[in-house]
């Protein structure tokens, strides 16, 4: 049981990381917007396991192998259009709309923040474990954490949005960084 609990807390760093972030630049953010990124990251990081438990020994050495790749290029993507919108905004107004969390974009936050939990089912499928019940403490975690990140991360003072938008961006880019580097090296 405490094996499943530090899984669950280790696979859910990156997606409180962007959370975080997320509740510190999102456009109205409101206690709805946490409770959806935590469904959203919870929900994959509960299903990647199944995924890669029962893909274990086909295609997912595959998808392992491209997973950190696949991170990079989606929160390098988002982080890098956060950049660009927050530079390209025109207006000197600080209460200005920073990003929309709309489905779409948690949807790809929520993709490569769990590629490596497809990782965590493939070792499922060589272990002895209740695999529901440990998808589930995985999937319980990730949301809890990422609605206490989410509401944190909306609480941060912050004096310029742009600013802030700019540093959500390049906190997204640095954790498809890390999740490039961690999968390359090993």
């Amino acid at each position: 049981m405490l094996t499943i609990f530090l899984i669950a807390l280790s696979l859910s760093m990156d997606a409180f990381a962007v959370s975080v972030t997320n509740g510190m630049t999102a456009c109205g953010f409101r206690f709805r917007h946490a409770l959806i990124m935590g469904l959203y990251f919870g929900g994959f990081q509960f299903l990647m396991p199944l995924v890669g438990y029962f893909l274990a020994g086909t295609i997912s050495s595959y998808i392992s192998r491209l997973g950190p790749y696949i991170s990079f290029i989606l929160l390098g993507f988002i982080g890098g259009r956060m950049i660009w919108e927050a530079l390209k905004e025109d207006n000197n107004d600080s209460d200005a709309c920073l990003i929309d969390l709309t489905h779409r974009r948690l949807l790809a936050m929520a993709v490569a923040t769990s590629i490596d939990a497809l990782a965590v089912g493939v070792s499922f499928a060589f272990m002895n474990v209740k695999l529901l019940f440990s998808c589930g403490i995985i999937g319980i975690i990730t949301f809890t954490v990422c609605v206490i990140g989410a509401l944190a991360g909306n609480c941060l003072p912050i004096k310029s949005c742009k600013k802030a938008e700019i540093a959500g961006g390049l906190v997204l880019i640095a954790i498809g960084i890390k999740i490039l580097l961690e999968g390359i090296l090993g």
